[in-house]
């Protein structure tokens, strides 16, 4: 979800659980949520999403008595741990949150204990976020090849570091502090069937002391293809039983998040592609969450309405108009999924520099038509083909770290976020 989850497009999701959560008449907890572990909380009783690596319903504060999000909570881009201990211009900027957001996640990526550790203390200390949620699901190859994202979790001693580090960071830095800072962790099912982590990695993660484990059931090998093996999820749950466990992958309606806690018993799901030009996904899902069956259905004329904000809001954040509406581009053939549009329209939205010139596109598109049903739903983008994951040599040799792999990850935090 890097150039994607940006605070405009958090706030649009965000805006629309809220949607859910109003039109079902909800302003609390679901019955039977509960306090967990470093002041994390689940809504057990009914689905709940988010994009990009963490949970919903999940509070920010510890005790029953906490402020819980029952809409959800929405999560930054990956931020590399490096890139935020060296304060880069960039990664502060993808810190910073939407002024409205509620409660601030963000989602650290690493590969060095001691990094990450300091990152986390930034990020707590200085009051710069609510929740943080460790990244250990990314499968692109600038990332695994340096032993980091799907990777990393075949090394369990560095796995364990890395977690227990950052769970202790928070904690010191909440010192003083009404509540807890709560630590998540993401992760894919392994590096391939052969090499299998998620449920060494769920059991060290719960002995840290993460307050949640979400798992997409895929391996890096699959990327995104095929479909998510949710019983892994299952097992997962069977095998983590003090802290919530949370599903991901192939999450692309309501029905799919409630078919996923039937069949796992998992605790919550967790929302990437999904959202991609759907940010009204989350009214369905939370609405869901609290029993209603309301289901948004847009027709073109109110999908051509939120693209036209999202880039107002792309504007406001980047403060160039230009730059804002380069990154609207990729969003286009996301929002126009299963409308009737012609090739050479779509072509030239995803060109668009200007507000004027996406309203002029849009203006031109029949907006009359109708929520296109099924083909406007299900997977987004190209969810491409399984592929040998890039891995460090060596790296399969053992799950331990040796002393040339502990050198080369030193040196291998990646110093540029949104990977």
């Amino acid at each position: 979800m890097a150039g994607v989850t940006n605070p405009p497009f958090r706030r649009l999701c965000r805006e629309s659980g809220v949607a859910g959560l109003t039109a079902a008449g909800a302003t609390s907890v679901p019955p039977g949520a509960s306090s967990l572990p470093s002041g994390h909380g689940e809504g057990a009783a009914a689905p709940a999403a988010a994009p990009a690596g963490a949970p919903a319903a999940v509070p920010a504060a510890a005790g029953p008595s906490g402020p819980f999000a029952p809409a959800g909570l929405y999560v930054t881009e990956m931020i590399t741990s490096r890139a935020l201990v060296e304060r880069t211009p960039e990664t502060m900027r993808m810190i910073t949150p939407d002024p409205e957001e509620p409660v601030r996640s963000v989602q650290l990526y690493g590969v060095d204990p001691a990094t990450i550790g300091a990152a986390v203390r930034i990020l707590v200390a200085e009051d710069r976020a609510d929740h943080v949620d460790l990244n250990f699901g990314c499968p692109v190859p600038k990332v695994t090849r340096k032993g980091g994202g799907s990777a990393l979790p075949w090394k369990r001693d560095l796995f364990d570091a890395i977690v227990t580090e950052a769970v202790a960071a928070a904690r010191e830095a909440s010192a003083g502090r009404d509540h807890e800072v709560p630590v998540t962790v993401k992760m894919r099912m392994g590096i391939d069937d052969d090499h299998l982590t998620y449920l060494d990695a769920g059991r060290l993660a719960e002995r840290a002391g993460v307050a949640a484990v979400a798992l997409h059931a895929r391996t890096a090998a699959q990327h995104y293809s095929g479909k998510a093996r949710w019983e892994a999820v299952a097992r997962l749950k069977d095998a983590v039983t003090s802290v919530p466990v949370l599903g991901n992958g192939d999450i692309w309606s309501a029905e799919d998040a409630a078919e996923m806690m039937a069949s796992t018993g998992c605790d919550g799901v967790v929302v990437g592609r999904g959202c991609q030009g759907r940010p009204w996904l989350f009214t369905d899902l939370v609405a869901a969450a609290h029993g209603s069956d309301l289901r948004v259905r847009p027709g073109l004329r109110e999908v051509a309405g939120t693209v036209r904000r999202h880039a107002e809001l792309m504007v406001e954040h980047f403060g160039e108009e230009d730059r804002a509406l380069r990154e609207m581009r990729k969003h286009m053939a996301w929002y126009l999924k299963g409308y009737v549009v012609g090739g050479e329209a779509r072509h030239d939205l995803g060109l668009v520099s200007s507000l004027a010139e996406l309203d002029e596109r849009l203006a031109a598109l029949d907006l009359d038509q109708a929520y296109p049903g099924e083909s406007a739903e299900g997977p987004r983008g190209r969810a491409g083909s399984p592929k040998a994951p890039h891995l460090p040599d060596g790296w399969l040799d053992s799950q331990d770290m040796d002393a040339d792999l502990l050198a080369m990850i030193s040196q291998a935090e990646l110093s540029v976020s949104g990977g």
